[in-house]
């Protein structure tokens, strides 16, 4: 296992700045997710610990050793990436012990490490075949194998799950949990998919732009969210984020509809007020804060989402646990959580 640090990590492409001032220390056995949207700069971060990236500013060290300048193959790490990146002429054995046999290990020491990791992700019995007679999910899992035969002190996944169909994924994401919990190895992984970061990590970093925007555990992130992106980033369906401004102790809409709020309420500063679709509830006329008209309706089952238009205010999407029976067109009475609001500062800082 390793113990990884980052501190004031740059990386510049001439005069465009990708990464700024990154800082950010990773346990032993930890399982961290770098999540962010498109162009955030997780997949370069990631390939800059790899060693496939150079650092343009900063210090990267790993156990207290400084490794900017040590080339990827001598930084004991192993990276799982999108691409299966498989030899096709190569059995399953071969490909997994391939890595090894390139350093000259041991016939007899590649025998027992590829045995192991094929045990350990169920390829037992799939071991002499080539890769055009694998499905996608065995694909991944050789890829996988032939990062654990080496015995790396940190696993580095880039988007390993997105090739995959939707069941796979959920397959291979439990996969990847029951993994980490055998062998407590350091795991550093990128992903756009929010759930993979909501059921995989121990902590979960969000970039945006080249930026740190938050570090926490789900939970932190998911409750507690240090600014309107990482509050509509995290969670799906994301937050509803309206305007508002606190009257007293209560939160005024841009309709004038006051919203009652647990807890201390900023006497200013107040921009916009955040609420999650789960927050949400259809009430009758008695209960309603305010109303507005069902726009679309989309029954999933286990859930109910509900598209509501409210005049003066917008959109809002109401996520309801099981079937409601709403259609589209209906006008629909809508309370909010007062425990569960969020108030956000006009340059996006959460208040609360």
């Amino acid at each position: 296992m390793a113990r990884i640090e980052l501190q004031n990590i740059a990386k510049s492409y001439g005069s465009v700045e990708v990464l700024r001032d990154i800082n950010l220390t990773i346990e032993d056995g930890e399982f961290i997710v770098l999540v962010g949207p498109s162009g955030c700069g997780k997949s370069t971060l990631l390939r800059m610990i790899a060693g496939l990236e150079p650092i343009t500013g900063g210090e990267f060290t790993i156990d207290g050793r400084r490794m900017n300048e040590v080339p990827p193959r001598d930084r004991d790490m192993a990276m799982v990436f999108q691409s299966y990146a498989l030899y096709p002429h190569m059995d399953v054995s071969r490909n997994m012990g391939f890595s090894l046999e390139i350093r000259k290990a041991a016939a007899e020491e590649r025998r027992s490490k590829v045995q192991g990791a094929a045990k350990t992700l169920g390829l037992t019995g799939l071991k002499e075949r080539l890769p055009k007679q694998l499905s996608g999910g065995q694909r991944q899992r050789v890829a996988m194998g032939r990062a654990i035969v080496r015995d790396p002190s940190a696993f580095l996944f880039d988007e390993p799950l997105s090739n995959l169909d939707a069941a796979l994924r959920v397959e291979m994401r439990l996969e990847i949990a029951r993994l980490h919990q055998r062998l407590e190895a350091t795991m550093i992984y990128v992903t756009h998919d929010q759930v993979e970061a909501l059921t995989l990590a121990d902590r979960i970093v969000v970039l945006n732009a080249g930026d740190i925007q938050q570090v926490g555990t789900p939970l932190d992130l998911y409750e507690r969210p240090a600014n309107k992106f990482v509050a509509q980033f995290i969670g799906s369906p994301t937050m509803n984020v309206h305007r508002a401004e606190a009257k007293g102790d209560s939160i005024a809409l841009s309709s004038g509809t006051r919203i009652q709020v647990e807890g201390e309420v900023p006497s200013s500063g107040v921009s916009e007020l955040g609420i999650r679709p789960e927050h949400i509830h259809v009430a009758g006329s008695e209960a309603a804060q305010f109303s507005g008209k069902a726009e679309l309706v989309e029954h999933l089952g286990s859930d109910t989402n509900i598209h509501v238009q409210v005049d003066g205010i917008g959109a809002f999407l109401v996520r309801e646990h099981g079937h409601v029976p709403v259609n589209t067109g209906d006008p629909i009475g809508l309370f909010i959580d007062p425990q569960k609001v969020h108030l956000f500062a006009e340059d996006g800082r959460s208040l609360r």
